[in-house]
């Protein structure tokens, strides 16, 4: 899951980098909004991006290509 908002430029960073990995596994990228859910607000609000793995922040404010492969990778060990 990939957690944002509009007009957010790393969120814009990120989004083009987490769906090209995740096509790589062959997942789809759920996209939800700060702005649209109180309670991410206040959980992520400060953080955005936000990139979850099966329910775990696995990276904020910037996403790293590589260890997103590997946190992938690692889903299911």
């Amino acid at each position: 899951m990939l957690i944002g908002r509009p007009g957010c430029h790393l969120c814009a960073d990120a989004e083009p980098v987490v769906r090209a990995v995740a096509a790589e596994f062959g997942l789809t990228v759920v996209e939800q909004s700060v702005d649209d859910d109180a309670r991410l607000s206040a959980a992520y609000g400060d953080l955005i991006p936000v990139v979850l793995i099966d329910g775990e922040v696995h990276a904020y404010w910037r996403v790293d290509p590589q260890r997103l492969r590997a946190g992938l990778g690692a889903r299911g060990r």
